[in-house]
């Protein structure tokens, strides 16, 4: 099946941000940031964010490339920018999306975002992918 501009890619939902997994990855990561693992600090910030903790960037950018990989193959992925203009909090039920923009000798050239469930953008930027991986 051939990609064309204006392509959809097929979403990766993610039904529930796993705190969970926020305090395994700043573990991995040694991320002494407490805003990952800790709902006291987060609850202290002047941010009107509650308890919930927040979202290490990279695992928001992987639900992205979960979504790359799923459409064209783990091998697929040949450059990715992102910016994070919103926070993604536990509990958030987060969708990763993206366009196809162009295809030019065999790599598509996409708009990508992590979108919540009420419409926001949490994450966007680009991504080049190859498509015969």
């Amino acid at each position: 099946m051939s990609v064309r501009q204006g392509d959809s890619i097929p979403e990766w939902v993610m039904s529930s941000v796993s705190a969970e997994r926020m305090k395994t990855m700043a573990a991995i990561l040694r991320d002494p940031n407490p805003l990952h693992w800790d709902r006291q600090a987060v609850a202290a910030l002047p941010l009107g964010l509650g308890e919930r903790t927040i979202n290490q960037g990279p695992l928001g950018l992987g639900y992205i490339i979960n979504m790359l990989h799923a459409w064209k193959g783990p091998e697929s992925l040949r450059r990715i920018r992102m910016t994070f203009p919103h926070v993604v909090l536990d509990g958030d039920r987060v969708t990763a999306k993206g366009v196809v923009e162009s295809v030019d000798g065999g790599v598509a050239h996409c708009s990508v975002w992590l979108e919540h469930s009420d419409g926001r953008r949490l994450l966007e930027g680009s991504a080049e992918v190859y498509l015969d991986q």
